[in-house]
């Protein structure tokens, strides 16, 4: 008599489990980086499988599917994202596992994680960052201001173009043409990033970043150059073209130099630093 195949009972599609697996991160205190890296593995798996006719539900996906994914995301993009998807899936499966929401085990199990070649990251320990925060930790406009830039790093990695380009109104509640003025809106712990000839999107920020962006915008009140449309004063008088009194992608990048040499972080401070060191769960 033939053996029949196991039957695979049905189940939830991956994508309606990643609004719950959102709670438990946020629970778990993760920063909204780290979850947001968490979360579109999980997506942009389901959309590889869906587009390929392949099992995206919980039960079904086998280590076969999770394997042609990763192979595809070494081929399409590089082995780096696709270790990135490795590590964030394999956390995803372990909670529906830990969860019971998959009783067939991990489909990780037995696949190896994409090789990486070149330069080692260098990752920021947990002891860097900390001492970063602690050489910041003044009362002055400017310790503020490092801590508040320091904890958007910390979040999201925000490049530094984007950082130096974020806009500041007093009132986030003005209305211009129907959209709010500034690109700070601590109430909804967002900060919207504007691109050249492309749309707005916005980033979350976690409690501690808003609070601490919410303690240098009442220091920068009181500044002489409050009036200034940028979020971040400069030290020195004029440091933008056109006379702008901002603090520039340039001036930020030695900020963060300066910065880390007082923390005693070896090698150069500089935002990708950052970006590799989210992936690895959580910060301070």
């Amino acid at each position: 008599m033939a053996r029949s195949r196991r039957q695979i009972l049905p189940s939830s599609p991956l994508l309606d489990m990643v609004s719950s697996w959102e709670l438990s991160l946020q629970a778990a205190d993760k920063s909204p980086g780290t979850i947001r890296s968490y979360l579109d593995s999980v997506r942009v798996l389901a959309r590889f499988l869906s587009e390929r006719g392949l099992p995206a539900e919980v039960e079904a996906v086998g280590a076969a599917d999770v394997r042609a994914f990763l192979d595809a995301s070494t081929a399409t993009t590089s082995p780096g994202n696709a270790h990135k998807h490795f590590r964030n899936l394999r956390v995803f499966f372990n909670w529906l596992i830990a969860e019971e929401e998959r009783t067939t085990g991990t489909p990780m199990a037995g696949i190896d994680p994409p090789k990486v070649s070149g330069r080692t990251a260098e990752l920021l320990a947990d002891r860097e960052l900390a001492a970063l925060l602690e050489v910041c930790s003044g009362g002055s406009w400017v310790d503020r201001r490092d801590t508040a830039i320091v904890r958007v790093l910390m979040d999201n990695g925000m490049r530094l173009s984007w950082l130096a380009g974020l806009r500041h109104s007093p009132d986030v509640k003005t209305m211009t043409g129907g959209e709010r003025v500034g690109d700070v809106w601590l109430d909804r712990r967002l900060l919207r990033i504007a691109r050249k000839g492309e749309d707005a999107y916005l980033v979350p920020i976690g409690p501690k970043t808003a609070a601490a962006i919410d303690r240098y915008l009442r220091a920068r009140a009181r500044h002489p150059h409050a009036a200034s449309p940028w979020l971040w004063l400069p030290v020195r008088g004029i440091t933008a073209e056109g006379g702008e009194r901002r603090l520039t992608a340039t001036g930020i990048q030695q900020m963060l130099e300066r910065r880390g040499r007082q923390a005693g972080i070896s090698g150069r401070l500089h935002p990708h630093r950052f970006r590799q060191t989210i992936a690895l769960g959580d910060r301070l």
